[in-house]
């Protein structure tokens, strides 16, 4: 490998049709649409902004408490709390590209009907860099199931999704690792429209107080992240990527580090999103960024995408 310097590293990534500066991105639901984190850093810095998810109507979320720390994670049941799409996008939105950001929309649906209407409504916006379609919601339609757990639901709401949206607008599909086999969703998915994935989602979990010796959070369960679920959702970007060579995938869970984000890389990540840590250190997208390059150059990788999938290759020290 070839000694570089961090400024010889190009970190320009292309997924489908988006084309990013650098593959750091915020993690759906830990920065809200981006204005918190102006205050530490210039968003524009960033590959992308991925917003917290929005909903056609405006909810209130799950009961409190919320949030509980855990042992290298959080847990959280916030419930999907926001002003519905009208909101977002009359307010959100414009202000992200108002600041040169690259906005990637993440939507949630109770219904085909509700994933459709957000993907025409958001699809057609200009300058939406792309979709995120979180389908770990429950699907009222049927009998509250979560759409992410089932590869034909998943695939419904997907289809749903990609039919409404521009051509030139990528739909990446957010999968559960709550599941038996997330290669299967995934070959379902893509069947379905999507134009990539991101992996993973938080996996559920539970902690019981033990003052009052009931669970802890308001609504029962919540979603583990942070880096205790790192190596799951490396071991997902891993299976996925070598069951569909060549499909682009955005990896998250976990990362604190340029090294973390590097490790997605290999495993077959074109991008990560970093989310977690952002609560106690919120300039830490910009931070990765900085480390990732270094962590590139130190391994002789002049580029970002040389990276990708490297683990998989059956010789190594080659770039």
């Amino acid at each position: 490998m070839t000694a570089l310097t961090p400024a010889d590293v190009d970190l320009t990534t292309v997924l489908a049709d988006a084309h990013l500066d650098n593959p750091v991105m915020t993690a759906s639901g830990c920065a809200a649409a981006g204005q918190e984190l102006h205050q530490f850093f210039d968003v524009s810095e960033l590959g992308a902004v991925v917003t917290k998810s929005v909903m056609r109507d405006p909810r209130s979320g799950r009961p409190t408490p919320r949030m509980a720390e855990t042992p290298s994670g959080m847990l959280n049941s916030i419930g999907l709390q926001g002003p519905g799409i009208t909101a977002f996008l009359a307010r959100d939105l414009p202000w992200l590209l108002q600041h040169d950001a690259r906005p990637i929309v993440s939507i949630a649906g109770s219904s085909l009907g509700e994933y459709a209407e957000l993907a025409r409504r958001v699809g057609n916006t200009p300058g939406v860099a792309a979709l995120e379609v979180n389908i770990s919601c429950p699907n009222v339609e049927n009998r509250g199931s979560v759409f992410a757990c089932d590869p034909f639901q998943a695939a419904r709401a997907v289809a749903a999704v990609r039919r409404d949206t521009p051509r030139g607008v990528p739909v990446f599909a957010k999968l559960s690792p709550d599941v038996t086999s997330i290669v299967e969703v995934a070959e379902a998915v893509m069947e379905a429209g999507a134009d990539g994935l991101v992996l993973i989602n938080t996996l559920l979990g539970m902690h019981i107080d033990l003052t009052t010796l009931r669970p802890l959070l308001g609504g029962g369960t919540g979603g583990l992240s942070g880096p205790a679920i790192r190596p799951v959702a490396v071991r997902a970007v891993w299976q996925v990527a070598a069951a569909l060579p060549g499909v682009p995938i955005i990896g998250v869970g976990g990362i604190r580090t340029g090294a973390d984000a590097l490790e997605f890389l290999l495993a077959g990540a074109s991008a990560v999103q970093v989310g977690t840590v952002i609560f106690n250190d919120p300039s830490a997208p910009r931070r990765v960024i900085a480390e990732l390059r270094a962590d590139l150059a130190v391994r002789g990788f002049a580029k970002a995408s040389d990276a990708v999938g490297f683990a998989h290759r059956s010789t190594p020290g080659s770039t």
